[in-house]
């Protein structure tokens, strides 16, 4: 039977007898248990480790409601996913759906090891005004975790943090899938898309969000882009442009001078992906504002959920009326890439237009995507869904309108025409810039388009081997 020593007021008494032992019959059992004892007494003397304070309920309802709008970006992959599928021939659904599922597989966990730390260098501890343009926090949470564990201060936990972050890289990632659907080889597709989550985006994204230069000018100015016109629809706009350019138009699009109609296979489907993508917006712009307990955030929220609506609205409205004067119809398509454009529009300005001002921006959005179509078919850049008149054109219009039009930012001197041009045009030349340089590489290595025998035959056999819906048709 070993020896048990007391651990309160015979610990000092254990001790004494502990050492003395040992240095008497250094080899004993009872000895080395003795010692044992004076380890225990050691532990419990010392001071516990001080447990995290309880952030209270603001804590808990800012952590709860982030998470909430996660999930709610998240679910736009199925937004995307319907929308691209519906709007391309059924021969490409599978190509689509994988392509959807891939960019999130793909983008969280490079979003996870490189992406977060390129884009929130000053989460981990790195002196951002020192380095404006790039700089890397570490791989993973570790550092940002540590930092924050004794943070009294902290609004939200930083895991929340990250995943509504790795939400928004993977929806920049995903804009790009319907630009080169019916004709980009899936290898390919897979190389850009963890291009654009890793590296990419988290560079842009930290030149606004991430403390870089775009928050730094030397008026005092900011560049403004609340929910990210500019850092998630222009980068993957641009992103699109870049790969439809290259890749060329599917085949028999444009012939003899004419567009030649390639109508979807489903826009029940279609349908359903905007009805899914406007109401992920819920979580995307009100979502952002990070903060959701105190009555000045809480109506903060509510008016960001208030224009956005109001934008969609306007731009669905507008998009379908002048599709009808112009085609003596309503088109349909139009209509719903209508309401696209005005969500992407207000995204960058939801927090600072007035509810009023927030339709005009809407209604201009609007217009600007049907000219933006019909202006790539012009140019005989072929877009299937209309990713880069919805998501290019329409970023850029937000980010600018904030230097345009009436509007909280523009009325307190914090930004100016001139700084949200120098952003937009930043952004949108680095997407487009450092996506036609991988995507020239690929085409280089016949490592880009699939051949004309697959094309046609459809992607989803030649590059899957499986069929969406059983009977192929084109």
């Amino acid at each position: 039977m070993g020896m048990k020593f007391p651990l309160q007021s015979g610990g000092a008494v254990a001790a004494l007898v502990a050492f003395a032992a040992l240095a008497a019959f250094p080899n004993s059992g009872w000895a080395q248990e003795a010692a044992e004892a004076v380890a225990t007494v050691e532990e419990a003397a010392a001071p516990a480790a001080e447990a995290p304070a309880d952030l209270g309920f603001g804590y808990a309802l800012n952590n709860a409601m982030l998470f909430l709008a996660g999930v709610l970006v998240f679910f736009m992959q199925a937004g995307f996913a319907m929308v691209e599928a519906g709007f391309n021939s059924q021969k490409n659904a599978v190509n689509i759906l994988f392509k959807n599922t891939m960019d999130f597989c793909v983008g969280a966990l490079l979003f996870y090891v490189t992406g977060f730390g390129l884009m929130y260098p000053g989460n981990y501890g790195v002196d951002t005004t020192a380095n404006k343009y790039f700089a890397f926090g570490g791989v993973g949470l570790g550092k940002y975790m540590e930092l924050k564990a004794n943070d009294a201060s902290r609004s939200y936990s930083p895991e929340v943090d990250w995943f509504f972050q790795a939400m928004f890289a993977a929806t920049a990632a995903t804009i790009v899938s319907g630009a080169v659907a019916g004709r980009m080889k899936i290898g390919a597709y897979l190389i850009y898309s963890a291009v654009l989550s890793g590296f990419v985006y988290p560079i842009s994204g930290m030149w606004k969000w991430g403390g870089g230069w775009l928050m730094q000018f030397a008026d005092g100015t900011k560049f403004q882009d609340f929910a990210g016109s500019g850092v998630v629809h222009t980068v993957g706009g641009f992103a699109g442009l870049a790969g439809a350019m290259l890749l060329g138009p599917r085949i028999g699009r444009y012939v003899g001078g004419k567009v030649v109609p390639f109508p979807g296979h489903s826009l029940p489907i279609a349908t359903l992906g905007v009805f899914i993508l406007w109401f992920g917006w819920y979580g995307f712009n009100p979502g952002s504002n990070l903060a959701f307990a105190a009555t000045t955030a809480s109506d903060a929220v509510m008016h960001i959920a208030l224009t956005t609506t109001l934008a969609g609205a306007a731009g669905g409205l507008v998009g379908t009326f002048l599709s009808w004067g112009l085609f003596g119809k309503p088109d349909l398509s139009m209509g719903l890439n209508g309401i696209l454009a005005g969500l992407v529009g207000i995204t960058a300005g939801c927090d600072a237009f007035s509810l009023p001002m927030s339709i005009v921006v809407g209604a201009i959005a609007g217009v600007l995507v049907v000219a933006a179509i019909m202006a790539l078919d012009k140019l005989r850049i072929d877009d299937p869904v209309g990713a880069f008149p919805v998501h290019g054109v329409c970023g850029i219009w937000g980010c600018l309108a904030l230097g345009l039009l009436p509007n909280a930012h523009l009325a307190s001197g914090a930004t100016s025409l001139k700084t949200q041009l120098i952003g937009t045009l930043a952004i949108a030349a680095w997407s487009f810039v450092t996506m036609y340089i991988l995507f020239s590489i690929l085409k280089a290595v016949n490592y880009l388009r699939v051949g004309e025998h697959e094309e046609l035959k459809g992607l989803d056999i030649s590059e899957h081997g499986m069929q969406a819906y059983g009977a192929q048709t084109a």
